[in-house]
């Protein structure tokens, strides 16, 4: 019997090798010592005996049997010789007595290399075993720059606070924020029973994944891992069968797709031209429908009340203004006072069971729950006020609102007397170094000489800043006030001797821009924006052009500033101004940008440092106030690749 099973090994093992070879590949297991005689070592350190995954199991330590084996470790020597002898002999005592004693492996970059026991792998893959116990090396290769030895050094962190060995990620930040997924506390290792519960959920996800064809994607089931519990939720996962879990996979296989793909986000510049057919069409549907059959009924979605907070003020003139420019034809309801990771799934929940089939969520902390919600209401239209979020289930909007700070930079360098401006900032998300940089280099195009001294609302310990700099003359404060705190620092104002005088406003018309998205549904061009993306996330992000965000001036503005302001707007709108183009030189000296070339839309989102005339920084999530951390922790800085249309 242990004969027919030697051969069988041996197919699978020659038909790796013919594989291996027309795909140009190396057909044989990868030996440790080679790949070593090229990397230089940290150190090396015995981790005792522990159980390791098989599909982490790729090679031996020296090449002394390396030719034995294809690259699935399936042996490659015929029937009658020496090797195939003992492997069947090996095979027969595994069977009747187990495994013994453990395998001696050495790992190196998450991967585990066979010292002695390559036999015995070779037939626990042949068997498809899970794990094996191993007795283990570890050794760890010196820091470099380089992608793989940054992701194994947050592994090395990993490890130190888990335990676990059995999970692996191919992008960095990964294993940070599988921690947060989990809850676990800074500073707090996991216990036994921990580590139990993980590799517990972790094996059935790893079942059910790779029973749905998950093992063919170009993705490691760790990054489908942490997809699917930023979801679903890890403690909800760890309550579920194989079988539940495959039919959470189905809802979200598009997520992994994604993941596989590495431009995620599809990004829309300008909202679509109204088509006329699209209008016949409607007309056509009002004439035949009931009332109510073609209506959209549309759930806002605040975390604040809007007579307390700016930004949910705004948003509720967006809603009203919806309401007046298309009676008849939409529906709307305002949830405030929504609390993220507390009511905000219920409130959504009930705006659907209310009958709502668009929900608008205006505030990157709902994301977690809009996500959720998306996955589980394929039939209504979510959509989150937030940029850069590569889920395809969740569309994502926002304005270009450093096109109007932009303009207002441009009035304030060329009026201020001390060449001293202040900027003052709230939350260092997506768009925010943006918005920063475009005042910065509107000041710059008129007033080569001014400064912009920058200054946060959002930091746990107030410093001294802008507000206490008497030299600073003008100051760009926030972008509108609110009906319950009546107050004139926002927008760009002029300060000197205690007095204050408003400029100028950048301001954000959320009302037109909720009108053309509800416009795209309502003509039937949201299924449209599905095709033109293909399984990548969607976000709307339009500027002037689209008339979604401006800059409104005050009558005291000087004529020529008024005349400048103009002309730069309408060059902004006809594209024949680009705020971010021609040599941009950083803080630190280095140049971002080249003379001849304009950045890239998905650049302008990541930004993460700041031009050359702007005065400060950006600040660590820890500075922040604990609001300011949540948002940033959904919308903080980073790099991820989007593509434009």
């Amino acid at each position: 019997m242990s004969y027919e099973q030697y051969s069988t090994a041996l197919n699978a093992g020659r038909k790796e090798y013919r594989a291996r070879l027309m795909k140009g590949g190396y057909p044989y297991l990868p030996a440790l010592d080679e790949i070593l005689s090229y990397t230089k070592v940290e150190y090396e350190v015995s981790l005792g005996v522990c159980e390791v995954p098989m599909e982490l199991i790729v090679g031996t330590k020296t090449r002394g049997r390396t030719n034995s084996f294809a690259a699935n470790f399936m042996p490659l020597l015929g029937t009658n010789t020496e090797f195939a002898g003992k492997w069947i002999q090996l095979y027969g005592a595994l069977e009747e007595e187990g495994l013994r004693d453990p395998v001696k492996v050495y790992e190196f970059m998450n991967r585990y290399y066979v010292q002695e026991g390559n036999k015995r792998i070779s037939i626990l893959k042949f068997l498809n075993a899970y794990s094996v116990p191993c007795s283990v090396i570890r050794i760890v290769p010196k820091r470099t720059n380089a992608k793989e030895n940054e992701i194994y050094y947050e592994f090395l962190d990993f490890y130190e606070i888990t335990g676990v060995i059995t999970i692996n990620f191919s992008e960095k930040g990964r294993f940070a924020k599988l921690l947060e997924q989990v809850g676990t506390p800074k500073g707090e290792r996991w216990t036994y029973e921990d580590r139990r519960e993980f590799d517990s959920v972790y094996f059935h996800f790893r079942k059910a994944f790779e029973a749905k064809g998950g093992d063919k994607l170009p993705i490691t089931v760790g990054d489908a891992f942490l997809a699917y519990i930023t979801v679903f939720g890890y403690h909800e996962a760890t309550q579920k069968t194989e079988q539940e879990i495959k039919k959470d996979l189905s809802k979200i296989w598009d997520e992994f797709l994604v993941l596989t793909n590495d431009q995620s986000i599809e990004l829309f510049m300008e909202p679509p031209k109204e088509e006329v057919s699209h209008n016949l069409y409607r007309n056509l549907l009002n004439l035949v429908l009931p009332d109510n059959a073609n209506r959209a009924r549309i759930a806002f979605l605040y975390e604040k009340d809007h007579r307390t907070s700016s930004w949910t003020y705004s948003h509720e003139l967006g809603r009203l203004y919806l309401d007046n420019v298309l009676p008849g034809q939409v529906e709307t309801k305002a949830f405030d006072n929504i609390i993220a990771g507390e009511n905000d799934l219920e409130r959504m929940e009930q705006a659907i069971r209310d009958g709502y089939n668009v929900l608008f969520a205006t505030s990157p902390v709902m994301i977690p729950a809009s996500l959720k919600i998306a996955v589980n209401h394929p039939d209504v239209k979510i959509l989150n006020c937030s940029l850069n979020i590569s889920h395809p289930t969740l569309r994502t909007y926002y304005a270009r609102m450093y096109e109007a700070k932009f303009l207002a930079g441009a009035i304030a360098g060329s009026m201020t007397a001390s060449n001293k401006i202040g900027y003052i900032a709230d939350y260092p998300i997506y768009g925010m170094a943006a918005n920063i940089n475009a005042f910065a280099l509107g000041v710059k195009l008129v007033n080569p000489h001014a400064k912009v001294y920058l200054d946060w609302s959002t930091l746990k310990e107030r410093r001294s800043g802008v507000l206490d700099n008497a030299e600073i003359d003008y100051i760009m404060d926030q972008d509108m006030t609110t009906p319950d705190n009546a107050s004139r620092r926002f927008g760009l104002y002029h300060i000197s001797g205690g007095n204050l005088d408003n400029l100028a406003m950048t301001t954000w018309h959320w009302g037109k821009l909720y009108e053309k998205i509800v416009r795209i549904i309502l003509n039937g061009a949201w299924k449209e924006d599905d095709d033109a993306a293909g399984n990548r996330a969607i976000n709307y992000w339009w500027g002037m052009s689209a008339g979604v965000v401006d800059l409104i001036c005050s009558q005291d503005l000087p004529h020529g500033t008024k005349r400048l302001v103009d002309l730069l707007r309408n060059d902004i709108c006809s594209e024949t101004l680009v705020p971010f183009s021609g040599e941009l030189w950083a803080q630190d000296g280095i140049v971002m940008n080249k003379p001849d070339e304009a950045v890239l839309p998905r650049d302008i989102i990541t930004m993460d440092w700041l031009v050359e005339n702007v005065v400060g920084s950006i600040p660590s999530i820890t500075e922040l106030t604990e609001k300011a951390q949540a948002v940033t922790k959904m919308q903080g800085l980073g790099k991820t690749q989007v593509s434009d249309i």
